[in-house]
């Protein structure tokens, strides 16, 4: 008896070899059809006995190519046409709105790098090999369905060797959009500052690692955007680096060629491992190892590394030319976004480098690279969720019933789309003060809507009314929901975790605007997706001048000096660390000084009165020495500092003051400030904890979510999640998702989707 069936596959499922697979499984079965890409994802059209009709929807399901992720396969019966064609890939269907997981961008796969390494091969050293299972998607797709017209490569015309591995269905390039070769595909050019070519293909690449091993400053257009390039190990090179680029502490990444030079320079984890050198290939945070041979320049008083391995064959072989470490950081001046279009690079890269390494595939979309943190326990945090990772779909915990665009914060701004059961993230975009990035976060929500085919019918906001992404919902023609900054977080650690909630979720991070108009930070809340209920909070405090308590935490100390011991203390503190001190005291008694519960202005705060940094270069600075300095101290070496807790209505206030008097006091009597900021760390874990799991019980709830910036902090979320544990709670923690305002934007979309 034959049947037909046409089985309608959903997820992602284009640009990762589907097709082929389907067609190589559908052969095997003696089934007779067709399998073509749509708006929707692919459809199958298949004929035969009905046992090899289930078992191509098995294969389908469970079989899959690894890049694919397969989020259903729906069979309906169609009449048999009796066909006795065979099996064949079809062209493109594109009516109807995109519905289509778009694959992110892929690290080069071991069969295209022995290709590479390989003399006797045509593609020997051509840096743009690829294949079904390899290489860029995302940053070159210009629409849906995925075809080589709708990227990049339509301007590439394949040569007969290329145009028969793309029809061969025995041939892995079978299908594989980017195919190309060094007749037919891109090629390398290597410019000086102004424009003019120094050198092509290969003789580019020479000269380039040249530069490079002789202490220069290269552009090096990769594949979501151009890095700023220089040996690791140059002391010099770095330092006039930092010069040109304008960051003067903040660390950079390093790319190394494999995993033996990762080790020889970090103490890598399994799990470390794993995350470097999977497919996603993002910068993996981890402890540097003693006379580790990069310069110290590259990340300045931090005991940690972000390393990365090579993600294009462009990388390998330039770094087998170095052999060297090299500096990856993203293309750009300090805090705009990184540099995607090769005019736009020459005019803001060509006067920081000495040459340029280039290429004339196009990049449609920017795309920054991911950053991920080693924890302890064997788990990977990503921090910042950008190439490797995005736009892959995640799980609404509820479906949406409105296709939902969700624009996020301010700072490390993300949007996100939603229909149906998934909710699509955005790259990495930057801090929306930026104009640069502000027309990146426009351009981001026009692709995202076009590839994931939504049509918002509503506009989700942060609550604060001055942030841009705010103002720009509101002048949208749509229905909005404003949603407040802390319960967002909560919410983006819940959709993480598939879980609607309810939870204590504790929100810690450096400002939000509160539901009650003031500024939030230090927030303990009842939420679900469908609302939050504060319930309790860190001791506000003044926050003098602003913004400038942000840029300058000497001001947070003088604040909390004042509070925790008196006038008296707090001006022997300030008269010794700016002559603005007492203007700075004045502003805190006025009454339109706002206040602040921020957890992040308390660590800028302890940072500040233990010496560490009383004026910051970028986001979090203070906090993350604070952090560092204590790496050496084991997590049971030291007690906790005492904090105090005091009530507010119907809220618990968790008092800080006794923490930051012993700190001061430690101080004072010439306590190790790797020893003092182990204490503190110690006692504002523990105590979150224990206030944590009392307002839970209360609201009998034994589950608590931790979220927002401050847990981005490794030692303190492991002691907060160790006392969760024994007080009988469990913890969630963000793995997938950033906790910083990296995830906002899913977090708002899971609770717009949660709005009946």
């Amino acid at each position: 008896m034959t049947e037909r069936r046409r089985l309608r596959v959903t997820g992602t499922v284009q640009g990762v070899g589907f097709r082929p697979f389907v067609y190589r499984t559908a052969v095997e079965l003696g089934l007779v059809g067709s399998v073509a890409n749509d708006s929707e994802g692919v459809v199958v059209e298949a004929e035969g006995g009905p046992e090899q009709l289930d078992e191509l929807c098995r294969r389908l399901r469970d079989d899959a190519p690894p890049l694919a992720r397969v989020e259903s396969v729906e069979a309906a019966a169609l009449p048999a046409l009796g066909l006795a064609e065979g099996f064949r890939i079809v062209d493109s269907r594109a009516a109807g709105a995109p519905a289509v997981a778009v694959s992110v961008d892929v690290a080069s796969c071991p069969d295209c790098l022995a290709e590479l390494g390989d003399p006797a091969d045509r593609r020997f050293e051509y840096p743009f090999v690829n294949c079904t299972n390899c290489g860029p998607r995302y940053t070159i797709i210009t629409a849906i369905p995925y075809d080589r017209g709708s990227t990049t490569m339509s301007g590439f015309t394949m040569c007969t060797a290329c145009r028969s591995e793309y029809e061969d269905p025995a041939d892995r390039r079978f299908h594989a959009e980017p195919n190309a070769c060094p007749a037919c595909g891109p090629h390398l050019r290597l410019l000086d500052p102004t424009g003019a070519v120094l050198a092509e293909r290969g003789d580019a690449l020479d000269a380039a690692g040249e530069q490079l091993r002789a202490g220069r400053v290269l552009a090096v257009k990769g594949l979501g955007g151009y890095h700023l390039a220089v040996d690791a190990t140059s002391v010099a090179g770095v330092a006039e680096l930092r010069r040109r680029k304008a960051r003067d502490d903040k660390p950079f990444a390093v790319m190394v060629a494999d995993l033996d030079t990762a080790r020889s320079l970090c103490r890598l984890s399994p799990a470390a491992e794993e995350a470097l050198s999977s497919p996603r290939r993002p910068i993996v945070l981890a402890p540097r190892r003693h006379g580790a041979g990069v310069s110290e320049a590259v990340a300045p008083g931090l005991p940690e590394l972000g390393l990365m391995l090579p993600y294009t064959p462009l990388h390998d072989l330039l770094l087998a030319r170095v052999a060297r470490p090299l500096v990856m950081t993203s293309g750009n001046l300090s805090d705009e976004p990184i540099a995607h279009q090769d005019t736009d690079a020459l005019v803001r890269l060509g006067p920081m480098v000495d040459a340029m390494l280039t290429h004339d595939r196009d990049i449609h979309i920017r795309c920054d690279d991911s950053v991920a943190r080693a924890l302890p326990g064997g788990r990977v945090q990503v921090l910042r969720r950008s190439r490797g990772y995005s736009p892959e779909p995640l799980a609404l915990p509820l479906p949406a019933r409105r296709q939902l665009l969700a624009v996020g914060a301010e700072l490390k701004s993300t949007v996100a789309v939603a229909k149906g059961a998934s909710v699509v993230a955005s790259h990495h975009i930057g801090d929306l003060e930026h104009l640069p990035a502000y027309r990146s976060f426009v351009q981001a929500i026009d692709h995202l809507c076009h590839i994931a085919g939504v049509h918002p019918e509503l506009v989700v906001h942060d609550l604060h009314p001055e942030y841009l992404s705010t103002k720009f919902a509101l002048d949208l023609d749509l229905p909005d929901v404003a949603v407040q900054h802390h319960h967002a977080h909560i919410a983006s650690c819940l959709a993480e975790h598939a879980h609607a909630g309810p939870v204590l979720g504790v929100a810690f991070d450096g400002l939000g605007m509160g539901a009650d108009g003031t500024l939030w930070g230090g927030e303990f809340l009842v939420a679900d997706l469908a609302g939050f209920r504060r319930v309790g909070h860190l001791r506000p405090v003044p926050l003098p001048g602003g913004n400038r308590a942000i840029r300058e935490p000497w001001r947070m100390g003088l604040a909390w000096s004042r509070l925790a011991l008196g006038a008296a203390e707090a001006e022997r503190y300030g008269a010794a660390v700016d002559e603005r001190w007492a203007a700075v005291m004045a502003l805190m008694d006025r009454p339109e000084t706002p206040s602040t519960t921020s957890a992040g202005r308390l660590f800028d705060a302890v940072a500040a009165l233990l010496g560490l940094r009383s004026r910051v270069t970028y986001e979090a600075q203070a906090a993350i020495e604070l952090e560092a300095c204590a790496a050496g101290v084991p997590l049971d070496a030291v007690a906790g500092y005492p904090l105090a807790t005091a009530t507010s209505g119907d809220l618990l206030v968790l008092d800080p003051g006794p923490l930051v008097a012993r700190v001061v006091a430690e101080r004072d009597a010439g306590t190790p400030v790797p020893l003092v900021s182990a204490g503190f760390h110690a006692g504002l874990g523990r105590a979150t904890a224990a206030a944590a799991a009392e307002l839970a019980r209360a609201e009998g709830l034994d589950t608590v979510a931790l979220s927002g910036g401050v847990f981005q902090n490794a030692r303190l979320t492991e002691i907060v999640v160790a006392h969760l544990r024994g007080e009988g709670m469990r913890a969630l923690v963000h793995e997938r998702v950033p906790p910083n305002d990296g995830g906002i934007s899913i977090g708002q979309a899971a609770i717009a989707a949660a709005h009946r």
